[in-house]
């Protein structure tokens, strides 16, 4: 892994110029985060990027992704990460002590199912990630991804990608405020509510618990908030799991995506 603070640039290229205006222009939009990505490609080409929030107490939060050129698998690998694996993730543990860029290959990744379930799994060869320490001590990651047949980040990538990052995590700094001023994040009983309008056959304990996952509380957090014991949450997420005919979290979070 290859960690480097933030530091001042001499005048940025035309190419992050142009990227830098695109993008400026782009924020608020409901399609920000596939036309951003499109101008932040005028600099660097990635595959994918993905914009979330983590702390090491509780569960991560996705602010935005897209794919260009390739199949969208973004939501599949945040939902891998939900279900467990952002638990044992330290690599952004650094940016506690300040604003860091980091270049990770897959074979960086030190917890060997995380590296499977998403970089194997999803053919991800690199990522390059601005972490920003948070005023609640989590860290707003920018992640922008190579996939293997792109093979790794060249040298003239990485210099834009120095040059960009300011501006590109302001950018999204901004967009994220705009859109989440105008959009509060549901609450766990307008999940609740969506859930039971589409299963009313489902019992209440089922709904609390999904509506939580929803939320994207972890076992232990939806334990904590409902009262009962980590096993009896698994419990009631299976049942109601069988009940809507699901295997995976990532199928519930497809299948509500809008829904409130």
């Amino acid at each position: 892994m290859q960690t480097w603070r933030l530091a001042p640039q001499s005048g940025p290229r035309h190419d992050v110029q142009t990227s830098l205006a695109g993008l400026i222009g782009t924020v608020g939009s409901d399609a920000f985060a596939q036309t951003a990505l499109g101008h932040v490609n005028r600099a660097l080409h990635a595959g994918s990027w993905a914009v979330y929030r983590v702390w090491k107490d509780k569960a991560p939060v996705l602010h935005l992704s897209s794919a260009h050129g390739l199949r969208d698998t973004t939501r599949d690998c945040f939902a891998a990460y939900l279900d467990g694996l952002y638990r044992r993730d330290r690599t952004f543990d650094i940016a506690q002590a300040g604003t860091t860029l980091l270049r990770l290959s897959a074979h960086d990744i030190p917890n060997p199912e995380h590296r499977e379930a998403i970089y194997k799994r999803h053919g991800v060869s690199e990522r390059l990630s601005i972490a920003e320490p948070q005023p609640d001590g989590g860290v707003l990651a920018v992640n922008l991804y190579h996939h293997e047949h792109q093979g790794a980040f060249a040298d003239g990538e990485l210099q834009n990608f120095e040059q960009l990052a300011v501006g590109l995590l302001a950018t999204v700094r901004r967009h994220i405020e705009l859109t989440e001023a105008a959009t509060p994040r549901p609450d766990a009983a307008q999940l609740r509510a969506a859930l039971q309008r589409r299963h009313p056959e489902m019992p209440t304990r089922e709904l609390d618990v999904c509506a939580r996952l929803l939320q994207g509380l972890s076992y232990d957090g939806i334990a904590a908030d409902l009262g009962l014991s980590v096993a009896t949450v698994k419990t009631y997420r299976r049942r109601a799991f069988e009940r809507m005919g699901l295997h995976f979290k990532s199928e519930l979070f497809a299948a509500f995506v809008g829904s409130v």
